[in-house]
């Protein structure tokens, strides 16, 4: 199902995703194309009301920019109504890549401002078949990414993490199969309370609320067209932009080049090399030029990864209008960058290392309790 704008130059789907003319991928239009909402302050300033915790730095920055009914879950949750979260990930790679990580950082956020349930898919089989990987290497991937994923560090009492070798039949397949009916799309079944039926137990009104990036727009725009035909609500979607290549902002990274990415393996004499060496910048490209037109932030990938990652909002703003000046040099920004992303990185590492085997098991398919 392939949405495409600007006389078709623009290609933003769940397989591909390809700017105009190799530029940046425009995303108002993909606004106007999908038929999604503008994350507006309103709605930002709303969560941080319900909560009584400030906005996420990716909600504060625009990352997570656009909704599908989020005012809806928030209405209902005004209403002392809860909701439960679902998002998931497809284990091809042995290791997640900091652009992997947003969706699920974003996720414990929502999870721990607003104490909601989480369920988790890994699609195994999705990748066996699409990805020329064995079943055992498909559940091996699923197991080393789902450690971690459990790394950052979601409410073991209310997350359930599953891989569907290992979980998909009975209530699930079922629900699979009335939406098979509906439409050729298999994966929406988590999008319904009554796929969990030992966590959300006569709950089948439980609104879902998904946070994923708006290439996934197209695959829910079905869910949502096939859940009041099955008395479901509708599926509610919060979209975010795409994480930028370390070699520049043209859509997605690319699994296949190693260098387009920091990884959460990634030692911290490898963070420092790839971003030296491959971070594209704006600077200038004499220090005497750069003094006298400064940097261009629109291009600059160091200045675009510290606002994922450095939460500090003066320090960023110090760093953009010092940097755009010219009074700052890309060799101090991306040190700025190195140091932010080897924290997060080693952090990173460390939880992952905690991950014992009771709390994998706990989270993983062998729960029975309600969430």
């Amino acid at each position: 199902m392939e949405q495409k704008t600007q006389e078709e130059d623009q290609i933003v789907t769940p397989w591909e995703v390809a700017a105009e003319k190799g530029g940046k991928i425009d995303y108002d239009k993909l606004i106007d194309k999908f038929g999604c909402q503008r994350l507006d302050q309103s709605l930002i300033d709303r969560v941080a009301r319900l909560t009584g915790r400030p906005p996420h730095v990716f909600l504060r920055r625009g990352v997570f920019f656009a909704h599908r009914d989020f005012s809806d879950v928030l209405d209902a949750y005004e209403r002392g109504e809860k909701f439960y979260l679902y998002t998931g990930r497809g284990p091809s790679s042995e290791a997640l890549h900091l652009g992997h990580l947003v969706p699920f950082m974003f996720t414990k956020y929502l999870q721990d401002a607003f104490k909601v349930p989480l369920v988790i898919q890994l699609t195994d089989d999705e990748k066996c078949m699409w990805k020329n990987l064995t079943v055992e290497e498909s559940q091996r991937l699923a197991r080393e990414n789902a450690k971690d994923i459990i790394a950052c560090g979601f409410d073991v009492s209310r997350t359930f993490i599953f891989s569907d070798f290992d979980y998909v039949g009975g209530s699930f397949y079922k629900n699979m199969v009335r939406i098979a009916k509906c439409v050729t799309y298999n994966k929406a079944a988590p999008s319904f309370p009554s796929s969990f039926p030992h966590l959300f137990s006569g709950k089948d009104s439980l609104r879902c609320l998904i946070p994923c990036a708006i290439d996934q727009d197209p695959y829910f725009r079905m869910t949502r067209d096939v859940a009041p035909r099955l008395g479901y609500h509708k599926p509610a979607l919060i979209e975010s932009s795409f994480f930028p290549a370390l070699q520049g902002e043209t859509g997605k990274m690319s699994a296949s080049d190693p260098n387009s990415a920091i990884y959460v393996t990634d030692s911290a004499k490898d963070i420092k090399n790839k971003v030296n060496r491959y971070a594209f910048s704006g600077g200038q490209d004499s220090i005497e030029n750069h003094r006298k037109y400064g940097a261009n932030l629109e291009v600059d990938i160091p200045v675009k990864y510290l606002g994922f990652f450095l939460d500090d909002d003066a320090e960023l703003e110090h760093i953009r209008t010092e940097y755009g000046a010219g009074r700052m040099l890309t060799g101090e920004v991306k040190k700025r960058l190195i140091e932010v992303l080897t924290e997060l990185v080693e952090r990173h590492r460390r939880a992952r290392a905690a991950v014992t085997d009771e709390s994998y098991a706990c989270m993983m398919g062998s729960r029975h309790a309600p969430l």
